[in-house]
């Protein structure tokens, strides 16, 4: 669990940022800034993909799902609050344990992950961005987020996750 006080700081952060950039300003963010999670995940040894660095650490296929399970969260949440106004249910945010095992490779997990955070993007895209504002996605840590702040918590998300496959291919390299 993070600090009271990165929290704090990743709160402030979601809620200026999300609300201070357009629409097609934050996509790009979000699309742009989470490129790396390719390279990283890619990094990974694929003979060692499916392997935890360590007891009680997650295997890159571990934090892949869990990736994934997320971005599916995040995209169901958002597009339900675009789309019809309603509150999805809470999330908590923790690895399942589960591994999606028809996909393979660090690139299978990237494949889909990429297909659904593009169809949720262009649908933000037409969103005109005071959509359903009052209607909130709370995460257990920084609280109510709107769909606006969701979507750029999707982008710190990807990003902490994106260190931790860094971390693990560094593991398999020494």
């Amino acid at each position: 669990m993070p600090s009271t006080e990165e929290v704090q700081r990743v709160r402030s952060y979601l809620l200026s940022q999300a609300n201070k950039l357009s629409v097609p300003e934050l996509v790009d963010k979000v699309r742009r800034d989470t490129l790396p999670l390719r390279e990283a995940a890619a990094a990974v040894p694929p003979a060692r993909f499916f392997e935890r660095p360590g007891p009680g650490e997650w295997s890159a296929a571990e934090v892949l799902t869990h990736v994934l399970e997320m971005n599916e969260y995040g995209a169901q949440a958002i597009e339900g609050v675009l789309d019809h106004g309603t509150p999805p249910p809470p999330t908590g945010d923790e690895i399942s344990g589960e591994i999606h095992r028809q996909l393979r490779s660090a690139e299978d997990f990237w494949q889909t992950y990429q297909s659904r955070r593009e169809r949720l993007l262009a649908r933000v895209l037409r969103a005109r961005g005071n959509e359903h504002l009052d209607v909130t996605i709370t995460h257990r840590w920084f609280g109510p987020l709107n769909w606006r702040e969701w979507l750029l918590f999707m982008r710190v998300h990807d990003l902490d996750h994106l260190r931790q496959l860094q971390a693990i291919a560094q593991r398999f390299a020494s």
